[in-house]
């Protein structure tokens, strides 16, 4: 949706072809029924924003969404339910940062100084490092209790991926946008809407009144360069002839559709279609689980962290009564997710005793098993352009961000920029 709105504002005319029913993809809204019998309506994961991804606000307010109503702006919080852990106080930065860090519950003097004598250093450097460094390796000189309290559900929550295989240098461009960026980008940003109200529905409706065409229920069946187009970049999806396509699929489907059109391209083509799907295809994926559960009560915060172990796979969980949702439910995310649906929702159910001190019951289970691409060092992400007249944009698509909403929509803006 945010290539369509971005070749809209360039001038073109749009089609969307969407084959689910449902706008949103990856982000989606899920109708769902409680245990008492009553409609509501959940995402397919639990997604957060942070203040620091701008494109994707401005695009928000472009299409007519007001993000000071739709989102809950919180301070950055990686808060445990016994207390323990870091929140920032509202401030500049990087003072807000420094600040929580000097104040965190749980944490020793030393592990405070090592933390700021280490984010000294990745500043001096200019937030890079070898692309062969794991964010394990950037964190080595901290303690353990930081390494598993802070790093790494922060580079799980932000890369999908554990420390230990993790990029460092995508997890330091993460760090420098949000705590070292302008005033609020650490600050964490909560839907207070489904995922479906808070984007796509309004894009498409700004979509539909200026006189372009969104699709749903509509699959492209096949993708063909249009040798008889008066464009010499012609391309005819399900027997219709367009100018330019944007593959704003899931890196599976656009590769599926790569390989597909491949087979009666030219041979020029041919060369740029599957040399692209070679490397999109390379991609390992990660999974995202989200728990949805009912408790008699709900949290003191409308997000908190869980420590996570095998037992107790939630990183996070979040009260969705405070976040225009149902009194007492709220949502586990696993973010790199391995193991059953039953596995997982009785793990959990442990965690939220365990932890929360509280009996839950499992509402839905949602598995995204391609969540999101393994952000590992090193990684060579495919092109935005496959060949002439044809380009690929999503969250996996080269970039400095890891699988993220604002990734997608750079890449979504941008794709839909191109002459």
């Amino acid at each position: 949706m945010a290539a369509a709105v971005s070749a809209a504002q360039a001038g073109h005319g749009v089609t969307v072809f969407e084959a689910a029913r449902t706008l949103g993809g990856r982000a989606r809204a899920v109708p769902v029924t409680l245990p008492d019998g009553r409609q509501a309506v959940l995402d397919n994961g639990q997604h957060i924003l942070i203040g620091a991804y701008t494109d994707t606000l401005r695009l928000l307010r472009l299409v007519g969404v007001e993000p000071d109503q739709a989102l809950l702006r919180l301070p950055l919080a990686l808060a445990f339910p016994d207390g323990t852990g870091l929140t920032l106080p509202d401030g500049p930065a990087p003072w807000d940062a420094i600040a929580g860090i000097l104040r965190a519950r749980g944490w020793s003097w030393l592990d405070k100084l090592a933390l700021l004598r280490t984010a000294t250093g990745w500043q001096l450097r200019g937030f890079t490092c070898a692309s062969s460094a794991s964010v394990a390796d950037l964190c080595a000189p901290l303690s353990q209790r930081l390494r598993d309290e802070f790093i790494e559900p922060l580079c799980v929550s932000a890369l999908n991926t554990p420390a230990s295989a993790a990029s460092g240098r995508v997890f330091l461009r993460v760090l420098k946008d949000a705590l070292f960026g302008p005033r609020g980008g650490s600050n964490l940003l909560l839907p207070r809407v489904d995922l479906g109200r808070l984007f796509p529905e309004p894009a498409s409706l700004w979509l539909t009144r200026q006189g372009h065409r969104v699709l749903t229920g509509q699959r492209v069946r096949s993708l063909q360069c249009d040798s008889g187009s008066r464009s010499s970049a012609g391309w005819r999806i399900n027997d219709e002839v367009f100018d330019r396509v944007l593959l704003a699929t899931s890196a599976t489907e656009a590769v599926r559709l790569c390989d597909e059109t491949s087979a009666e391209a030219t041979e020029t083509r041919a060369t740029d279609l599957q040399a692209w799907a070679t490397r999109a295809g390379a991609l390992h994926h990660e999974a995202i689980t989200t728990v949805y559960a009912m408790a008699h009560t709900g949290l003191p915060r409308p997000m908190l962290a869980l420590r996570a172990d095998r037992d107790h796979p939630a990183q996070f969980v979040f009260d969705r009564g405070q976040l225009g949702g149902p009194a007492g439910l709220l949502a586990f995310v696993i973010s790199a997710s391995t193991g059953e649906r039953e596995t997982l929702q009785a793990r959990v159910a442990s965690q939220a005793l365990a932890q929360l001190g509280r009996v839950v019951q499992p509402v839905q289970t949602l598995t995204e098993r391609r969540a999101t691409f393994a952000c590992t060092p090193g990684l060579a992400r495919p092109a935005m352009r496959i060949t002439g007249g044809l380009c690929a944009c999503g969250d996996y698509v080269d970039g400095p961000y890891p699988a993220t909403l604002e990734g997608a929509v750079r890449t979504g803006w941008a794709a839909g920029c191109l002459p």
